[in-house]
């Protein structure tokens, strides 16, 4: 495909992919009631044109993926980089002519504050981001303290990031960010890596892996895999610790949503979603599912469990030139954990392969309808006894003898 010209004022060097927009099913009523209520850079739309974009450096890695997706009335704009541990700042314009701008002296610099803008900042409707900063390690054998006693993390700021144009996907619109320590004394990762594959969407639909989550044109996937790497024991369980902006003195909460429906993720009836701030304005959704195999199917399904959010300094994580750059020093962070697996049962130790998926996006939530497939239970299992009963009704009534006449006695 051949690369089109930037509308954004992004870098001396820039790669951009398009996607053609294409026709979506229209919204159901409540959310077009609570769309009405929310700012025009944050009411949803059922198709977007998507540009994937490479900012380049000259004798600079590219490390750095920019995602434009631009509706008739707004422009979501996803900045994913991996300098230092992976991340994305989302950010959401009232307008489609919005454009990301690139200071790549102060991005680079050990101060990289005002590197990354969205003009006009006026247009700005919403904007976040998250940072997953280490991958976690604990004994799961260790059943006394669960998920396990902890080994030593693995910061994700320490590890070497592949160059993105190398696995760009213009066709799905995705790419992958894969790598592994920088320094591996033990080998650990020598046949390892860990990957962030992020992947946008230019309408309404369900990826065919599990577990299938709901999209929309407003949202962007990330799958994160690990493959291939050596476990510090033998019942190892893994997990990934994130974090993204505080809101004010508290913390966004993670919120569980529950469904009698299970036809896209088999055996999983949860849903979990972290949400910046009262609805309509951004979130994070997951089902609390990982799979232990490439496959994905239910055999290979395990648990998923986050902790609360709690606030944590900046100066305990690790930096990321990225979001700096757009948010400045001064912000507040919170954290929480995610942990794959239980000690019992299937886990990582026997494909060496764990992968989780979440939705970003803003707007209201993707909301799941019952499928048709539960609908039909539902009526068959509800109907049949209102058939059985109308059907004894005419039964007696058939079977009735009609009353004899009347005759005088005389």
């Amino acid at each position: 495909m051949t690369p089109r010209l930037p509308a954004a004022e992004v870098a001396p060097h820039v790669l951009v992919w398009g996607a053609p927009p294409g026709c979506a099913p229209s919204p159901m009523l409540l959310l077009s009631l609570l769309l009405s209520l929310a700012p025009s850079g944050l009411r949803g739309e059922e198709t977007r044109q998507v540009y994937l974009e490479v900012p380049g450096w000259p004798d600079r890695p590219q490390n750095l993926l920019h995602i434009r997706a631009v509706g008739p009335n707004s422009t979501l704009h996803y900045v994913w980089g991996s300098l230092g541990p992976p991340a994305v700042v989302l950010v959401a314009t009232n307008t489609p002519h919005s454009v990301l701008r690139i200071d790549w002296t102060r991005l680079l610099s050990p101060e990289p504050e005002g590197g990354l803008a969205v003009l006009p900042k006026d247009s700005i409707q919403f904007s976040s981001a998250l940072i997953f900063t280490r991958l976690l390690e604990f004994d799961g054998s260790d059943s006394a303290e669960p998920p396990g006693k902890p080994y030593a993390p693995y910061p994700l700021d320490e590890f070497s990031w592949n160059n993105i144009t190398d696995s760009l996907h213009p066709a799905t619109l995705s790419a992958t960010f894969r790598g592994y320590p920088k320094h591996d004394p033990a080998g650990a990762f020598a046949n390892g890596s860990l990957a962030f594959r992020v992947q946008a969407f230019d309408r309404a639909g369900r990826p065919t892996r599990p577990p299938r989550l709901l999209h929309t044109a407003d949202t962007c996937q990330l799958e994160v895999a690990l493959a291939g790497a050596s476990p510090r024991g033998n019942h190892s369980l893994f997990g990934i610790e994130v974090a993204t902006l505080g809101q004010g003195p508290g913390c966004p909460v993670i919120q569980e949503q529950r469904s009698i429906d299970d036809e896209y993720s088999p055996a999983v009836f949860q849903l979990d979603q972290l949400l910046w701030g009262s609805p309509p304005s951004g979130f994070v959704q997951w089902r609390p599912v990982v799979f232990s195999h490439e496959q994905a199917d239910r055999g290979s399904a395990l648990s998923c469990r986050a902790s609360p959010l709690h606030p944590t300094l900046a100066r305990a994580l690790p930096r990321s030139s990225v979001v700096r750059a757009f948010f400045g020093p001064q912000q507040s962070y919170c954290t929480f954990n995610l942990t794959f697996g239980a000690s019992t049962g299937p886990g990582y130790w026997d494909q060496h392969y764990l992968s989780w998926s979440l939705l970003l996006g803003v707007g209201p939530p993707p909301v799941d309808a019952l499928s048709p497939l539960i609908l039909g239970i539902m009526a068959v299992a509800l109907g049949t006894p209102g058939l059985l009963l109308l059907g004894s009704g005419l039964a007696l009534l058939l079977r009735r003898k009609p009353p004899s006449e009347y005759r005088s006695i005389t």
